[in-house]
């Protein structure tokens, strides 16, 4: 009799397990299908993959998480939502209150956008990430995660000391056992990588080597964001590819034909 209630509940245990898993695919689904994303940003899903590549970094809808230079807000519009009941998003980004002029604008508009749709949006944290001036985005040993999404080259031309100071304070933000999740425009170990990218391309090891230089381990990589067409030699770098066409009518076909960018995507892991 004992060993039958044991295995009900073991039964009901393994169904719960299960359904739980279940919810939180789900959750992440519906956040991608969600009608408040922009037509424009959806088109998109077939180059950047955002349901492989945040099940891969683990993300779950109980997390704080970061979302580090959230740029347009693509990845906002499906964290938002996802996080919003039972998480928390923070956006790290441009600063209201910088002596830039042009950062104060830009900031400006991601707040405006956020502010336009409060039903998805009004949970959503305002911190500051502006390298090299300041990092103020979550106070340390809070946050779940981190994610950032083809921003690593951007951050390049602060200098290696300031690159240092940069990924020490992801790494402060994270709890023990906190994720990294970076996604990074590719360029294959054969080709030279200057010291400011200023093609937009990084190589794979020398991304590995900030994160791990700042104590993270790397957990895991994946090729969900790979494209084996893109060979990273594109005048105007990786601009000249869609969604950017930087060259614009020059040989758009063939920028057309490859798509996105070939691009890395790594986890790493806070010990």
């Amino acid at each position: 009799m004992k060993r039958t209630i044991l295995a009900a509940l073991a039964t009901t245990m393994l169904l719960g397990a299960g359904a739980a898993v279940a919810a939180e695919d789900a959750a992440l689904k519906a956040a991608i299908a969600a009608p408040s994303r922009t037509p424009a940003n959806v088109a998109r899903d077939v180059y950047r993959h955002p349901y492989e590549t945040l099940a891969f970094f683990g993300i779950k809808p109980t997390m704080t998480v970061v979302e580090l230079a959230p740029g347009g807000g693509w990845y906002t519009e499906i964290l938002a939502p996802y996080l919003r009941d039972h998480g928390k998003l923070i956006t790290g980004g441009n600063d209201l209150a910088s002596p830039d002029a042009n950062e104060r604008k830009a900031a400006e508009r991601f707040m405006a956008r956020l502010n336009a749709n409060p039903a998805v949006y009004n949970k959503v944290a305002l911190g500051v990430f502006s390298p090299p001036r300041k990092y103020e985005f979550a106070p340390a040993g809070s946050v779940d995660m981190v994610v950032t999404f083809r921003n690593v080259h951007n951050w390049m031309e602060t200098g290696p000391d300031n690159m240092k100071t940069l990924f020490a304070s992801l790494y402060t933000s994270l709890k023990p056992g906190g994720i990294l999740g970076v996604e990074e425009h590719r360029l294959p170990a054969g080709k030279t990588q200057d010291a400011d990218a200023s093609s937009g391309y990084m190589h794979e090891k020398y991304v590995i080597g900030l994160a791990e230089a700042a104590g993270f381990k790397l957990a895991a990589k994946s090729e969900i964001n790979a494209n084996p067409k893109d060979n990273a030699d594109h005048k105007g770098g990786v601009w000249a590819l869609p969604p950017t066409y930087a060259n614009k009518d020059e040989d758009r076909a063939k920028y057309q034909a490859i798509g996105e960018s070939d691009r890395m995507t790594l986890k790493f892991v806070k010990p």
